[in-house]
């Protein structure tokens, strides 16, 4: 049995410490060390590698989501209406983030911008009477809006074979189609991005990065800091770290994090994985005559990040093709993680919530069972709704990254199942906790300066801050939804920056 030696590194104090070397921590190190060039930060990651979970690019969707075609952002609810208030708050988050990034190309802290993040329209496809009817219903709601401005829709066949000829060709032409296109669409490479994030962070006096390093708990001392115990995972020895904040943006990772933190805001927390599949395209040929990325409807009892989709991503500068994602259920809360990381989540104050959860998701349950057992000839016919052409031959399987969503307390259901990201803070600020998944990466700036507002409230109320934030984020404190010109100037600045071509 190998023993570990626990350091007490007393002078390893640290003003930051952020847990997770993803999206996340990056963009919280920088908005800091532009608001707070003296802060020290250290950064922990318990991979070898930058980005290697939920952010890397073969793991997540690689979307810039910005509520353009992802039909789950839209729901019909029981009157008939369409609730399109989710969409127009994503689509604007997603301004901020183009922002922030553009921000950091003008000042040569990211480079080559076509690296990360590229120009692939996206469109929304259904079929049958009645989802055609609630798209085009959709449409007529979305298209009024600035935010959605050229956003196109079409039911006639020639229109959509020119759009997505994959989907098209060979398709049932007595069936009913219609979609929907935004030319102004992204893919993002959130892997790529996050590594020249942190290559900037590097460079920063105070700002630390270990790799192979696992923060194995979290404890408050008697004078009010935080102490970390913290593993090399290379040298196998331990020690231990302190800081004055704390923010855990370790994916799914972050729950068992965040319970051992024993915050009274973190109770009747718990989390439910779900871990995901692509169908990857191996032929060059098929993957040169599809360009955009094609979202469906859900199925039954789905969860929103397994909506379906036929999808254009730009990776490592090479055009890639997938399909997915296929779900299933994993004991793990990471793909590197254990299969006893739910097991060990179990607490009594998040047991009842989580046993009333599955008993209030039996279709979800089912669906995730279905899911895990499917058979080579199961994925491709779901393939096929999308491309009804496919062939086996021509794809392969990929892993997808692990998604924990969100399960907390309700009064009145015991316990609620939530598809979205959760930001769950100590009433001090000392700490901090991301949960949840989509739409994540994409709304990562807005969702920092979230942290920022409730850990760092005083600072954030001064001039001087605020003044840096409008210099880093230009429309910071503005509304993208309110403000049409203001929009239309954002988007005409970040789209050059970016190269985003239209």
């Amino acid at each position: 049995m190998i023993s570990f030696k626990l350091k007490k590194i007393m002078n390893s104090n640290s003003n930051i410490v952020l847990i997770g070397a993803g999206i996340m921590s990056a963009t919280l190190g920088i908005l800091i060390k532009k608001l707070q060039p003296n802060a020290t930060i250290q950064i922990f990651e318990r991979l070898d590698v930058i980005a290697g979970e939920s952010s890397d690019a073969w793991n997540n969707a690689g979307t810039g989501h910005s509520a353009f075609f992802e039909l789950n952002y839209t729901p019909q609810l029981e009157d008939g209406s369409i609730d399109i208030s989710k969409a127009l708050k994503i689509a604007q988050s997603f301004e901020y983030s183009k922002e922030f990034w553009a921000s950091l190309v003008e000042e040569n802290h990211l480079s080559n911008p076509e690296k990360f993040i590229n120009t692939v329209p996206h469109m929304s496809f259904v079929w049958g009477g009645e989802n055609v009817f609630y798209l085009k219903k959709r449409y007529q709601l979305l298209s009024k809006h600035h935010l959605f401005e050229g956003m196109k829709y079409s039911d006639k066949w020639n229109d959509l074979e020119q759009w997505m000829p994959l989907v098209m060709n060979g398709r049932d032409p007595g069936i009913e189609v219609s979609a929907t296109r935004m030319e102004i669409g992204t893919d993002v490479n959130f892997g790529e991005l996050t590594r020249q994030m942190f290559n900037y962070l590097k460079t920063l006096e105070g700002v630390t990065l270990h790799l192979s390093h696992e923060v194995r708990d979290i404890e408050k001392t008697d004078d009010r800091k935080w102490e970390l115990t913290v593993k090399n995972l290379i040298e196998k020895e331990k020690k231990s770290i302190y800081a004055d904040f704390v923010f855990i943006g370790a994916g799914g990772g972050s729950l068992p994090l965040l319970e051992k933190s024993n915050i009274t805001e973190a109770e009747g927390y718990g989390g439910f994985p779900v871990s995901g599949q692509w169908l990857k395209c191996t032929n060059e040929n098929i993957i040169a005559q599809h360009a955009g990325k094609v979202y469906g409807k859900a199925s039954v009892g789905a969860p929103p990040m397994s909506v379906p989709h036929l999808d254009t991503r730009i990776i490592n500068g090479k055009k890639a093709l997938l399909f997915g994602p296929y779900a299933g259920f994993s004991t793990k809360f990471l793909k590197n993680g254990s299969y006893w990381d739910l097991v060990g989540s179990l607490e009594l104050d998040n047991l009842f919530p989580m046993l009333s959860v599955g008993a209030h998701n039996m279709p979800l349950t089912k669906y995730l069972i279905q899911q895990a057992t499917q058979s080579e000839e199961d994925r491709l016919e779901a393939l096929k709704e999308y491309f009804p052409e496919a062939k086996l031959e021509d794809w392969e399987l990929e892993i997808a990254g692990q998604r924990v969503q969100v399960i907390k307390k309700d009064e009145e259901e015991g316990g609620i199942l939530e598809f979205g990201t959760e930001l769950v803070a100590s009433a001090d600020g000392s700490i901090a906790a991301l949960l949840g998944a989509s739409p994540g990466a994409s709304v990562s700036v807005n969702v920092m300066i979230d942290v920022l507002k409730k850990c760092f409230k005083n600072e954030m109320d001064t001039e001087d801050w605020q003044m840096k934030l409008k210099e880093l984020i230009p429309s910071f404190g503005k509304s993208f939804k309110d403000d049409k010109a203001l929009c239309e100037k954002s988007r005409t600045w970040t789209h050059a920056v970016l190269k985003i071509n239209v």
